[in-house]
């Protein structure tokens, strides 16, 4: 399409409110704004200056779930209390947000695969729907599916919270319309927009053609300040939990220990925890509430990283080496892809001591075979596009049904090429 002729159209986003999840999808808001559509973004105020900074309109929340950087109020350990918590979130939003876009509907929804009103608002006002993935997908059939559902009911049939649950989640749909089952509604999108190139993806090739590996969506982030480099070559640690994993004083200790009097210059990313509690600083070694993670990558030679998709994904694009240290949900299954795929090693976080951190990142900064991978894989990322890609195939939604939705993904891809960055390494160990 000619750029000076596109038409311009409104487009509503909902999100969760995580760090994690709002943060990836702000370079593609920015570039739809560039193109000149309108965004509707809605999240909790606390988002907002991110928001306004990509251009879009924040339309608010309250939200209901607990606090994104308290990992302890999240009953991570028990899916019916998480599955509820998620629906009570949506039951409780729904009527702001019909009210909030009363007379001014959108042309497309974008949601969050966890926002579970965005498919809803979707089907009422009768618009297309785009669905954003911040983690890997499902590659399974139907009958995986349904044995995996059929097992879910089985371990759970005696648990009184679970009937109740899938009573008022089916109240909710029928309530809209919706002839779904619960399981397509929540797990079997339309159209799905995944941040990762196809080879990081667990059992990629599986993955079917409703899903679009456009790679991470990243764009200019003004509202997280400045960095400044050292002056001279030394290189560059960047040392983060993410903002729900930071109350590890322990484990930044442990940091601090390993790289003291190294040529290492460490910028650690502590999050909430009281400076106080690491004491003194060595010369090499400086800590920040948060840091924009991005103009850090650019000079990192390493990352220390809790596993995070958006992080992990953020590193990958600027060629940086990692060694995981996961604590919680997806961070475990992306530490175990960087170490398959040779792309970092993993450290689990009740061993990591010093001398194992040490260890780790003297392996991943100096080893030829871990910097040809990231260098392939860092160009392949870039090679699909990102956020201009992403853009390219909402506005191929909201231009009408010239060709299906999997044919134009498939042959999108195909022209792009499969890169060989998703083979296992072998001999590539847990560090």
């Amino acid at each position: 399409m000619d750029p000076t002729h596109r038409p311009t159209s409104h487009i509503a986003f909902f999100n969760i409110p995580a760090h994690g999840h709002v943060n990836p999808t702000l370079g593609t808001v920015a570039e739809l704004v560039r193109r000149g559509h309108r965004v509707s973004y809605a999240a909790p105020a606390e988002f907002g200056p991110q928001v306004r900074a990509a251009g879009a309109t924040l339309v608010p929340y309250e939200t209901t779930l607990p606090a994104s950087d308290r990992v302890e109020d999240w009953p991570s350990d028990d899916p019916v209390a998480m599955s509820r918590l998620a629906l009570d979130e949506a039951i409780a939003i729904l009527p702001g947000q019909l009210r909030a876009f009363d007379g001014d509907r959108p042309d497309l929804v974008l949601h969050d695969f966890g926002a579970l009103t965005g498919r809803l608002l979707a089907h009422r006002w009768r618009v297309p729907v785009i669905c954003l993935a911040s983690t890997h997908v499902s590659a399974a059939g139907p009958e995986e599916r349904r044995a995996r559902q059929e097992m879910f009911e089985e371990h759970f049939a005696d648990d009184p919270r679970w009937a109740e649950y899938r009573r008022r989640f089916r109240e909710f749909l029928d309530d809209a319309g919706i002839a779904l089952s619960i399981d397509d509604y929540t797990g079997l999108p339309e159209r799905c927009l995944v941040p990762m190139p196809r080879e990081f993806q667990i059992d990629g090739d599986a993955v079917d053609g409703r899903y679009a590996f456009v790679g991470p969506c990243l764009g200019k982030r003004g509202h997280q300040g400045e960095w400044r480099a050292p002056v001279d070559d030394r290189p560059v640690l960047l040392v983060a939990l993410g903002s729900a994993g930071s109350g590890q004083p322990g484990f930044y200790r442990e940091v601090v220990a390993a790289f003291t009097g190294t040529p290492w210059h460490v910028v650690l990313a502590t999050g909430t925890l009281d400076p106080a509690l690491l004491g003194p600083l060595p010369p090499n070694v400086e800590q920040h509430r948060s840091v924009p993670q991005l103009a850090v990558l650019e000079r990192a030679s390493a990352f220390i990283t809790h596993g995070g998709m958006g992080s992990v994904l953020e590193a990958m694009h600027h060629g940086v080496p990692m060694v995981a240290v996961p604590q919680v949900n997806d961070q475990h299954l992306n530490a175990e892809r960087l170490v398959e795929l040779g792309l970092g090693r993993h450290v689990p976080l009740d061993k990591a001591t010093a001398a194992r951190l040490r260890d780790a990142v003297s392996f991943v900064a100096s080893d030829s075979g871990v910097a040809a991978r990231t260098a392939a894989i860092a160009q392949r990322m870039r090679r699909l596009g990102g956020a201009v890609t992403a853009a390219d195939l909402i506005e191929f939604v909201l231009q009408g049904p010239r060709e299906h939705w999997q044919d134009h993904v498939a042959r999108l891809e195909g022209g792009l090429g499969r890169g060989d960055a998703g083979h296992a390494v072998n001999g590539t160990t847990v560090g």
